[in-house]
């Protein structure tokens, strides 16, 4: 922690520590294990605390790296990777840097939903904060702490709705520690610049409250005016506290996420990466598939299936774009047809938000559509509209049905179908069933990580729609910009950066999204044009290109091992 040290610029930087002996090596920040050398042992009273080998990062990372092949379940590197943050922080982010296409789907999706759900079974160690509705009175308090003192960043939820597995209360701690992990691996920002926080206003999970090693608050989730005033209490210290910290939204109930969002952005610098982000990561995919099909954006026709914040992060984001190609507003929310829990939202349905009324289809399209119930099923709408694009952020398994699919596929020649929602239990669909069902011509992205599916006898790659594209880069550009707001045109601008870079750009054949072992590079080039978007917005805090280029590169971190000395 910035407390314990100081660091003096040089040639090769050297830390200025006031920790020695058991402290030290307990400091996950800190900690170099093996790595120590004979001079620091001398210097910081480590001798006999560790065994005489002076070794490396590169032998640590070896060593590591044989355990962690040796577990025998993603659950269980899941584990050994918490342990392994917990005790040397450097150590586990070189090995994520160096492995990241391996170790992203065990930090992130779809391995942290079991994380979160076996949470209590793990937690070992304080890592970031557990704000507790008893404790509410106690938040600013908590985050006085000098330990908080050089905080850019939070990643905050309140556990309600981790993924596609619903309310895990305090376990959903596992998402705003993964995130993190991945602004540090992909984003570069500094661990000691993070701090992961959970709400923990209860849970309403049965299975949580009733076992006895649960580590949260063991009480049914706190609502209304109770739930409001303590999430104003929170983000009220937070500007106190920090006030040009950034602040991310992360796995809240739809009926929460962007209520949130729309209260909050205008007052801190925040975002809600599973509206803002999962629209981003899917407008560029979608783009790579235009690509390959010839067929411009505007033109399409998509069915959007699971219309809560993050559908209609998707559709609006998706609009944008075609009206940069020359759509009105009005003609470019006339190309989605939202779906959700009860079918196809139509003008007259009484059950359709505020924010949903503008994808509304007119009833007069739709009279002939409905089944005898009067509800028009996510099959109906496929036979009737014959869509192009077909995405799934439902968390509903499977609802992507043979029947569905093989009707898709009778009218598009190159049907882009992606089941985005997770852990990989509640895709819509398996990528080896659209390609089976489709004749091998679907174009197919996935929010889960899928082993390469086999097409007339070959192995493809499919690309996982993963936010982790976007969010670090996002990020890195709202810190090095120091933003005041996060704006609409800066999530549009990090998109945008990532569709210059799309293979298929230059070649159909290639897979939809990079490689996950750019994603750190392209996190320094998403930021860049971030930080530009904010200055233009004039919500940046800086000014010019230098300033930015150089607030960037001050902003990343690399994980290797400094040069101790004692400070007095």
């Amino acid at each position: 922690m910035m407390s314990a040290y100081d660091q003096e610029e040089s040639a090769e930087k050297t830390c200025f520590i006031s920790l020695a002996g058991f402290n030290l090596i307990n400091s996950p920040r800190l900690n170099k294990g093996t790595a120590f050398t004979d001079q620091e042992r001398d210097e910081f009273s480590l001798h006999g605390l560790l065994p005489p080998h002076v070794g490396n990062l590169e032998q640590q990372i070896e060593r590591r790296m044989q355990a962690f092949d040796q577990q025998p379940t993603p659950f269980s590197k899941y584990a050994f990777l918490r342990d392994l943050q917990d005790t040397n922080e450097t150590l586990f982010y070189a090995m994520l840097v160096r492995n990241i296409d391996k170790m992203l789907p065990l930090v992130y999706t779809p391995t942290v939903g079991e994380g979160c759900q076996r949470f209590s079974e793990i937690w070992r160690k304080p890592r970031g904060l557990f704000l507790s509705y008893p404790n509410r009175d106690r938040i600013a308090k908590i985050l006085s702490h000098r330990r908080y003192d050089d905080i850019k960043c939070i990643v905050v939820s309140d556990g309600e709705r981790i993924l596609g597995l619903g309310d895990q209360g305090a376990g959903g701690m596992g998402i705003p520690i993964g995130k993190m992990a991945l602004y540090t691996a992909l984003g570069g920002i500094h661990p000691e610049h993070c701090l992961p926080i959970l709400l923990d206003v209860g849970t309403d999970n049965d299975e949580r409250l009733k076992n006895p090693i649960y580590i949260g608050w063991r009480h049914h989730r706190i609502r209304g005016q109770e739930y409001d005033d303590f999430v104003e209490m929170f983000v009220s210290a937070v500007k106190a506290r920090w006030p040009h910290v950034l602040l991310q939204w992360e796995d809240f109930a739809g009926s929460n996420a962007a209520r949130l969002l729309a209260r909050y952005r205008n007052q801190l610098c925040t975002f809600n990466d599973d509206i803002q982000g999962t629209a981003a990561i899917a407008t560029a995919t979608l783009v790579s598939a235009v690509n390959v099909t010839g067929n411009p954006l505007e033109q399409q026709k998509i069915v959007v299936f699971g219309f809560g914040s993050a559908g209609l992060g998707i559709a609006d984001l998706l609009s944008k774009f075609m009206q940069d190609n020359g759509l009105s507003e009005e003609e470019a929310r006339s190309h989605f047809y939202a779906v959700d829990l009860y079918g196809l939202i139509t003008e007259n349905r009484k059950d359709v938000g505020a924010d949903q009324r503008p994808y509304a289809r007119k009833e007069q399209e739709v009279r002939n559509w409905r089944q005898s119930d009067g509800e028009i099923t996510l099959l109906d709408v496929i036979r009737n509209v014959k869509p192009t694009v077909l995405i799934g952020v439902s968390g509903q398994g499977g609802a992507f049905t043979e029947q569905v699919v093989r009707e898709m596929a009778k009218h598009s020649a190159r049907p882009v179908i992606f089941p985005l929602s997770n852990p990989t239990s509640r895709s819509e669909a398996t990528p080896q069933d659209l390609i089976n069902w489709t004749e091998g011509r679907a174009l197919v992205g996935t929010g889960s990580p899928f082993d390469p599916v086999e097409v007339g006898g070959k192995k493809i790659h499919i690309a996982q729609t993963n936010n982790s594209y976007i969010f670090p880069g996002l990020a890195l550009g709202i810190i090095a910009s120091r933003s005041k707001h996060v704006t609409d045109t800066m999530v549009k601008a990090a998109a945008t950066e990532l569709i210059r870079h799309l293979p298929t750009q230059t070649n159909k054949e290639d897979s939809l999204l990079p490689p996950l072992s750019e994603a750190r590079n392209l996190g320094r080039l998403i930021a860049h044009a971030v930080g530009q978007r904010a200055i233009q917005d004039g919500q940046a805090q800086i000014n010019g290109e230098d300033a930015l280029n150089r607030e960037i590169e001050a902003n990343i971190w690399e994980p290797k091992y400094q040069l101790y000395k004692r400070k007095e």
